[in-house]
């Protein structure tokens, strides 16, 4: 596992990390995610490896919090995993080690969610009686009708890197990113907004009143040794 911070865009401390996949290659070196997760989807591999990701980001939240590190966790959970009919068993025993789930957070993408909206709606239901807290990843890159995201049990909506690269201009992203936020807020939801790389991003998020953040300009995803030296500098 690598890890990305997310940093609270009004203190701008760091206040949780997603836990993000990488393949260590014997030949290739550190391969991202994009390469090989769609063959683990193919494949049918994803379950496994899904349930891997979660059940060692869980050990790693507890063994944080037991050296008094308090960090919210983000994992993310396919389309796959979701649509297994023991998916909320699965996700509960990975969460045995953890102390307070709601410090869990499992992100869905759109995609996901909509492939079957029924079973979706049982899926996160089951979901949230554990404890857990639901993100929705990619937020309005999907085919969603707004008229649902009141009816998904979510807690954040994480906005797209495709409507933050335009940021920073009076353009058609930065009225979709302020109408996200603003939706999201009047929803009683938190905005988490994805793949920040300039300065003109980020103050135009801060402007729009996004309540966080993550992006190579605010920390790139980074091996746990890496990470931990972040955290003991106790810098942001």
């Amino acid at each position: 596992l690598y890890y990305q911070p997310i940093f609270a865009l009004d203190t701008r401390c760091l206040g949780g990390v997603e836990a993000l996949v990488r393949w260590l290659h014997p030949e290739h070196g550190v391969v991202a995610a994009a390469e090989f997760i769609d063959l683990a989807e193919d494949c049918g591999l994803i379950v496994p490896l899904g349930a891997w990701v979660l059940d060692q980001a869980c050990r790693q939240h507890r063994a944080w919090l037991d050296r008094g590190i308090k960090l919210e966790m983000s994992v993310n959970v396919s389309a796959r995993q979701l649509n297994q009919s023991d998916a909320a068993d699965r996700i509960a025993a990975c969460l045995s080690t953890v102390e307070d789930p709601s410090e869990i957070f499992l992100e869905l993408t759109e995609t996901a969610l909509m492939q079957d909206l029924s079973k979706s709606l049982v899926r996160l239901a089951e979901l949230k009686e554990l404890g857990v807290r639901l993100v929705i990843d990619d937020f309005g890159t999907g085919y969603s009708s707004l008229s649902y995201l009141k009816r998904f049990p979510i807690d954040i909506v994480k906005i797209d890197k495709s409507f933050v690269d335009g940021l920073g201009s009076d353009n058609p992203d930065t009225h979709i990113v302020s109408a996200i936020i603003s939706l999201a807020h009047a929803l009683g939801l938190r905005t988490v907004a994805e793949g920040v790389e300039t300065d003109a991003q980020l103050d135009a998020l801060v402007r729009l009143g996004c309540d966080e953040a993550q992006g190579y300009l605010l920390g790139k995803p980074m091996a746990l040794e890496d990470l931990e030296a972040v955290l003991a500098s106790g810098q942001p």
